[in-house]
């Protein structure tokens, strides 16, 4: 008879940091990892919006790389952005094995999906208009300067039409690659529903 370990369910808060040294250190991963200056607000909604990060931790973590120049705040169009300086850089490879790999994935993709969804609220415009039972959400996607998509949809109340932008913003991609297939797609691919 063979019997197989079965591994007990971990609760991931047990491995989030839980010292100031260790969010520092996945600080710098993040940002070494990333190249990317990022707000204060960006840095606390990576670090913090998931539960990750306990706030108090990482606000003394920014305060301290502050303070010994691990981090360095600077001007980016006229918006104060935080980038790791050199000495930053330089421990940001030599300690991270001092935080799991989990954690550091963990953080990683939370900056990610950040980033991934302000690019979606650059390129995507939405915005709903009307009253009195008759609302409308426009919509309209651009790339690079170029308009792709302009679409207006009707809904018959203002719960209605923040579900309708809601599930616009969730996804705008498929949204528009779905008008376009249906719209390049040959008609024999889609059958008639009132044929026998």
């Amino acid at each position: 008879m063979i019997t197989t370990f079965q591994y007990p369910d971990i609760n991931p808060d047990v491995l989030n940091p839980r010292e100031v040294y260790e969010v520092k250190l996945l600080m710098a991963y993040f940002l070494n990892q990333t190249d990317r200056p990022c707000t204060a607000a960006e840095l606390n909604e990576i670090f913090t919006g998931e539960g990750i990060v306990d706030y108090f931790l990482y606000t003394e973590a920014l305060k301290e790389m502050l303070e010994t120049g691990t981090l360095v705040a600077g001007d980016f169009d006229g918006v104060k952005k935080y980038t790791l300086s050199e000495k930053g850089r330089a421990g940001a490879d030599s300690f991270k094995r001092f935080v799991p790999k989990s954690v550091r994935d963990r953080i990683l993709s939370s900056g990610l999906r950040l980033f991934a969804k302000q690019k979606t609220q650059q390129s995507v415009k939405t915005e709903i208009t009307g009253g009195d039972g008759e609302y409308y959400v426009s919509c309209s996607v651009n790339d690079n300067g170029a308009e792709l998509m302009q679409l207006k949809l009707f809904a018959p109340d203002k719960e209605q039409a923040e579900h309708i932008r809601s599930q616009i913003l969730a996804n705008p991609t498929e949204l528009y690659g779905r008008i376009l297939d249906y719209v390049v797609c040959a008609e024999e691919e889609y059958p008639d529903p009132f044929e026998n």
